[in-house]
């Protein structure tokens, strides 16, 4: 089974414009269909409360014609226009899908920011993480989100295994960004974020791609300022964990660091299932 995850950084944008960056998140559309992936997840699609519109429907249609698709967006008092995540699936698949709540503070749990599909003997879920905001303003926020996903992941891990995956939000070590010194003190890289991924891995996950090149330093994120892309000043925040059982079942990890569609570049997963 081969799994993408992008955060695409506007779904309308990249459906229905014709600027600049919207052709490259388009030309980004294509290397997935090429890819020809069973689940594809995107994170940031920004809709709105009812989702993706008929025109929206018709060009996922064109582009993935064998694919049935599952949304969830912001939901008033939440920001409107904001985060929501989106899997589109083969046709062939027959997930249960769920959109839980996990009792995290303010409107997180309004922002659509998880989707859950289970099948027989595992589940898929995805997740936009929270960003602990400029300053760490968010950060008491973003770490019980943190503890409550982690309880939530553990109740699904005791029913069958899990491959998690999304735009995560932390940089779990010094190998996964380019300037780490510089960066202790803010979001996605703070000594809180890192000591929250560090505890879930510890509780029964593996980080996919670390775990197949534990050397290897590839991005996932790079700022739009400071010409960050050109200069491959990224971060890597984009990820497959699994469950610890799933490990040895997992053939390759994928970072999609060519394309340029998005602040983010698609993350894969090949895995026998």
């Amino acid at each position: 089974m081969k799994l993408i995850s992008w955060n695409i950084d506007s779904l309308n944008a990249a459906l229905t414009s014709d600027s600049a960056r919207a052709k490259l998140s388009q030309d980004v559309l294509q290397t997935l269909v090429a890819e020809d992936a069973d689940i594809i997840a995107i994170q940031e699609t920004k809709l709105s409360a009812k989702g993706p519109t008929k025109k929206h429907l018709e060009v996922l249609e064109e582009l993935f014609p064998g694919y049935e698709n599952t949304w969830r967006s912001s939901q008033e008092p939440a920001r409107k226009g904001y985060a929501g995540t989106m899997f589109l699936y083969k046709k062939e698949l027959t997930p249960t899908i769920s959109f839980p709540e996990i009792g995290a503070p303010s409107t997180m749990d309004l922002e659509g920011r998880i989707i859950t599909l289970e099948f027989d003997k595992f589940f898929v879920t995805q997740v936009y993480t929270p960003n602990a905001g400029d300053g760490l303003k968010r950060l008491e926020e973003r770490q019980v989100w943190d503890v409550k996903y982690a309880e939530y992941l553990a109740e699904l891990d005791k029913k069958k295994p899990v491959i998690y995956t999304g735009d995560l939000n932390v940089a779990h070590e010094e190998i996964d960004l380019k300037n780490p010194a510089t960066n202790h003190k803010n979001p996605g890289f703070s000594d809180e974020e890192r000591a929250a991924m560090t505890k879930l891995l510890g509780s029964g996950f593996s980080d996919t791609f670390r775990e197949l090149y534990p050397d290897t330093q590839k991005f996932s994120w790079w700022s739009y300022r400071m010409k960050a892309r050109e200069r491959n000043v990224g971060w890597r925040i984009d990820y497959f964990l699994v469950s610890e059982r799933l490990l040895a079942n997992v053939q390759d990890a994928l970072i999609f660091d060519e394309t340029e569609g998005s602040d983010h570049c698609p993350v894969g997963l090949n895995i026998n299932l």
